[in-house]
């Protein structure tokens, strides 16, 4: 990766953090890093603990910023926008936001015409290393700013470009919303496996455990989910009986449904954050 000044205004957060922490462990310079925030004590840790650069002045920051990530609550993201207009409209860093919901042209608006931005979706995996990011290119993005975006995600996980949009309203259905939908499953194994009379901490830690070694085993197979699933079952075995239940349960069709109403809710999202 080409060694760009990168501002993380909100850095020391989780999510911010995890992807710094990333980039270092990746071999970014740290002190082409500054992380911002407006708790010093805080700061101080991360700054020892990640060797990064620290400030409390986001504008003083954001002055030397060739890439500049935006890391704060979708509620207060317009009023930081707007207290940085001047100078990013001047000096068009490559703008990434990691916030969710807030569409495009909100950002053009906050920021000013011509300013260079990626939405960016990343899933809370990525605070261990194995998360998915969606990424979606505003005009005026090249394609070394976009190579700066996708190696940023490739830090803590993969990437992936949608070409309009809507597609990250997709991407949060698919992966920014679904490891809650894997901790549902979870949580109802193990509250099944404790009422069938096993302990709560041992069918926590199978329940877990058997989690991790399928998704491991899917990534490392080079066959599709669906036959992943039939080499498990057995003709007329106990596989086979549980999961016919999941099906003549409509669970295909419910997973579809919740996936399909979060989508929904993602663009009701943006059109309410678009003010």
């Amino acid at each position: 990766m080409a060694t760009e000044k990168m501002v993380f205004i909100g850095g020391a957060g989780n999510m911010a953090g995890a992807v710094i922490g990333g980039l270092v462990a990746s071999g970014y310079p740290a002190d082409s890093i500054v992380a911002t925030g407006r708790n010093e004590q805080k700061l101080a840790h991360f700054a020892e603990r990640t060797g990064v650069q620290v400030s409390t002045d986001n504008t003083a920051a954001v002055a030397e910023a060739d890439v500049l990530v935006l890391s704060v609550k979708p509620q207060v993201m317009k009023a930081l926008c707007e207290s940085l207009a001047a100078i990013v409209s001047d000096r068009k860093p490559l703008v990434i936001t990691l916030a969710a919901g807030i569409p495009l042209a909100a950002y053009q608006r906050w920021l000013g015409a011509g300013v260079p931005i990626v939405r960016a979706m990343p899933n809370t995996p990525a605070l261990v290393g194995t998360g998915v990011t969606g990424l979606f290119a505003g005009d005026g993005v090249s394609a070394g700013q976009k190579r700066i975006a996708e190696q940023m995600a490739e830090a803590v996980g993969i990437a992936l470009w949608v070409e309009e949009e809507s597609g990250i309203d997709q991407v949060i259905a698919v992966s920014g919303s679904g490891p809650a939908y894997y901790f549902q499953f979870m949580e109802s194994m193990i509250d099944a496996a404790e009422k069938a009379g096993m302990p709560r901490a041992d069918a926590e830690r199978l329940t877990l455990q058997t989690a991790l070694g399928a998704a491991k085993l899917a990534v490392a197979s080079d066959v599709d989910v669906a036959q992943l699933k039939r080499n498990v079952m057995s003709p007329n075995g106990t596989t086979e009986r549980a999961i016919k239940r999941f099906q003549s349960g409509g669970l295909p069709e419910l997973v579809e449904q919740a996936m399909r109403d979060c989508a929904e809710r993602a663009a009701e999202m943006a059109r309410e954050l678009d003010q």
